[in-house]
């Protein structure tokens, strides 16, 4: 079972497709994003809206209006982009089965209730070393990893598909 839904990963490649390989935003529609990554238009459009209520990206309106960053490429974060599609999570939910053991016959001694579970400790010390690992990535990190292992035309193609997904061609930077 995958701790975090495919809402997320979509999400991360949309916010990351939205840089180019300078680390410059670009604007992308939901329609366009979906046609990009072959991902359901319907569901992308409740992760933007996701996105836009917790101030990742912005709306503009129009025929060729789409989503912009919210905020610079470096400043979102893997971390940011999970929270605002599925929430905080936790991984664990300790159940404080140490005080329900059968052996204690409905009387828990004090010395199995004091202080923190430790399974419960080391699960809660887990999720803050995953999250600490996905607040380090950002939008521009991934975007320029992916720039970097791509074939030197990536870049261009990408604008190219743009420009012809809002009917103009860009003009050829090789």
């Amino acid at each position: 079972m995958a701790y975090y839904s495919s809402g997320v990963e979509y999400g991360i490649h949309c916010l990351v497709n939205m840089v180019d390989e300078n680390g410059v935003p670009q604007e992308m529609s939901v329609r366009e994003a979906a046609k990009l990554q072959g991902v359901p238009y319907d569901y992308l459009g409740k992760i933007f809206t996701k996105f836009s209520k917790a101030g990742l990206v912005t709306s503009s309106e129009g025929r060729k209006g789409g989503y912009k960053l919210a905020k610079a490429p470096d400043e979102i974060s893997v971390l940011d982009i999970a929270q605002a599609i599925d929430g905080k999570k936790s991984i664990f939910d300790c159940k404080e089965i140490r005080q329900n053991m059968d052996i204690f016959s409905g009387q828990t001694p004090q010395w199995a209730c004091e202080g923190i579970c430790g399974i419960n400790a080391v699960m809660r010390n887990a999720q803050a070393m995953m999250e600490k690992e996905l607040a380090k990535h950002t939008v521009f990190s991934l975007s320029q990893q992916i720039h970097k292992k791509s074939h030197t035309s990536y870049a261009i193609e990408i604008q190219q598909w743009f420009g012809k997904q809002r009917g103009h061609q860009c003009e050829d930077q090789a």
